[in-house]
């Protein structure tokens, strides 16, 4: 589908954070080629300008720092989307802190390091959400969009506090499509699987992504553009019965058994020893 040409964000106004490179991005992108006014926000110390260049070559774009983990700056956030635009349709919490080598197993965990993450991620999102629901109920409601993550769906043995903090995303969405519903507010979550954006393949070898993709269902990592899509799907009005889900978007990472070396082969013996057309 040519979403160039998909018009169903119209006069819908959009509001996202960690929106200057990856996914957030794209997503901005999408939105404006949908018809949303769309407000783009970032740290302070961060380009975003030149991001809202690139998608003021779709639709119409405004960008704003923001610290998530301070009140105040959310606050400030919102007020100029309020103030640019008057309203506010849909809100993508994007933004994260991750990747830190010092997010590791739990008795080397600093800390700092978990406060830190659950500062960005956790009370971030919240403070977010909490403003965010504000400006909405004033215009009749919204769709809110939390990015969550597969890290919070299973154990690993590093990433812990991102994790954490993705698994507490997962339920601040469903306690926001509780108690706000009353008021026109619909509040989901994508639980992410492995992004190709250009800081995973600074950071991630191409050996490691091989070994991704081969779990997957759909042998590809994700795209910045498949998460966008789903923003947009969910943020529209084709959408008006759909809250408090978390939604895997990972090529079927999470629908698939995990196997034990050496599995497949087994089953396949065992296949050929009992027959078959």
């Amino acid at each position: 589908m040519d979403n160039q040409n998909f018009r169903d964000l119209d006069n819908k106004v959009a509001l996202i954070t960690g929106a200057q490179r990856g996914v957030g991005l794209a997503t901005a992108i999408r939105l404006a080629r949908g018809g949303a006014k769309v407000v783009m926000a970032d740290l302070p110390n961060v380009d975003i300008a030149s991001a809202a260049a690139t998608v003021a070559q779709h639709g119409e774009v405004s960008h704003h720092g923001v610290d998530i983990a301070d009140e105040a700056s959310v606050k400030d956030l919102i007020a100029f989307t309020l103030d640019t635009y008057g309203r506010l349709d849909i809100l993508d919490n994007n933004a994260a802190r991750q990747g830190l080598r010092e997010d590791v197993d739990v008795l080397s965990m600093e800390q700092a390091v978990w406060d830190s993450v659950f500062a960005v991620n956790a009370r971030g999102t919240m403070l977010m959400c909490k403003h965010g629901i504000t400006a909405m109920s004033q215009s009749g409601g919204g769709s809110i969009i939390n990015i969550s993550s597969g890290t919070a769906l299973a154990g690993n043995l590093y990433q812990t506090a991102y994790a954490c903090t993705k698994g507490a995303i997962n339920t601040l969405t469903k306690y926001i499509a509780t108690q706000y519903a009353s008021v026109g507010i619909r509040c989901n979550a994508l639980a992410l699987g492995l992004i190709e954006t250009e800081k995973l393949k600074e950071s991630l070898p191409q050996e490691m992504r091989d070994l991704y993709t081969s779990y997957k269902l759909i042998p590809r990592l994700g795209k910045p553009e498949d998460i966008a899509e789903m923003v947009a799907f969910l943020g529209s009005d084709r959408t008006p019965w759909i809250t408090g889900q978390i939604y895997g978007v990972d090529g079927g990472f999470f629908a698939k058994a995990p196997q034990v070396t050496g599995e497949v082969k087994m089953m396949q013996d065992m296949q050929l020893s009992v027959g078959g057309e």
